[in-house]
């Protein structure tokens, strides 16, 4: 599967967290987060609910700024850059900007929309070769016959699809996929994972950051993984050595079991008693 790319700019890296913390009513949802992501890095962050998951993911899209530490996107440092600017190099996709997608807007305008970062076609105009890239990234994720069809009558696996393909609408150097299996059934869930990880072992595609809770919707091609728990790292790097046993029993606090099977990875609970 071809997806559509122009070149981004050479960094060596892409984002960083520096003794990050978010604090909100007297707790901290991250706390002294550090984190490198590279150029080419494909990173999942896994954790249980609670774990500061999409916090991350809120910050990375410069929809947050941390109480204390610093976060440096794209060589940017939020609090001394426009963020308006920043997203525009950042592709999200996420349950929170969906609920933002006004219902009665069709799936071509929800993706061709993130040329402006915004949700909702008003004003804004858009010449052919946005829209005919915008078709063609709806066809990359299998949903370019529902480019008319209203949002708010897609199914879930369809609004994922119509999301992802937003998501890099504008060529970002920063891709960000916030749980986009969650609600999914099992066939829906396959059939994204795979598209997922056809984009993630394509060259040209930006470097990516995927939250989820399960290990089985960690897409193949994926090189990196943080595993968070209260706001904390239990562990971070490359998945082949981080993503074990140990790690994933630590993190979801209870004894848990990693298998992997060619490219894909499972986990599954030891017996108790």
């Amino acid at each position: 599967m071809a997806f559509p790319s122009a070149d981004t700019a050479d960094t060596a890296t892409a984002a960083a967290f520096t003794d990050v913390v978010v604090r909100r009513a007297g707790r901290n949802i991250l706390d002294d987060v550090s984190l490198q992501i590279s150029e080419g890095d494909r990173w999942a962050v896994l954790g249980p609910n609670g774990a500061g998951k999409s916090t991350m993911i809120r910050l990375l899209s410069t929809r947050l700024h941390p109480t204390s530490g610093t976060v440096d996107i794209l060589g940017e440092r939020l609090g001394r850059v426009d963020v308006f600017e920043l997203r525009t190099l950042i592709g999200l996709a996420s349950q929170e900007l969906a609920d933002t997608i006004p219902a009665d807007e069709t799936a071509l305008d929800v993706v061709v929309t993130a040329g402006y970062s915004v949700v909702g076609r008003w004003r804004e105009q858009y010449d052919d070769l946005d829209l005919e890239r915008a078709s063609t990234l709806l066809a990359a994720f299998g949903v370019g016959h529902l480019e008319r069809a209203h949002f708010g009558t897609l199914s879930t696996g369809e609004r994922k699809r119509v999301l992802a393909a937003r998501a890099l609408m504008t060529d970002p150097e920063l891709l960000l996929l916030d749980e986009p299996a969650a609600g999914l059934d099992l066939g829906g869930r396959e059939a994204l994972v795979r598209t997922l990880g056809r984009l993630a072992k394509d060259p040209a595609t930006p470097v990516t950051v995927l939250v989820t809770h399960h290990v089985e919707e960690i897409p193949p091609g994926y090189t990196h993984v943080l595993l968070l728990r209260k706001g904390g790292v239990v562990a971070a790097g490359p998945i082949e050595q981080t993503l074990t046993s140990q790690n994933l029993t630590a993190t979801f606090g209870l004894p848990l079991v990693v298998d992997r099977v060619g490219e894909r990875y499972f986990a599954r609970s030891l017996a108790l008693g």
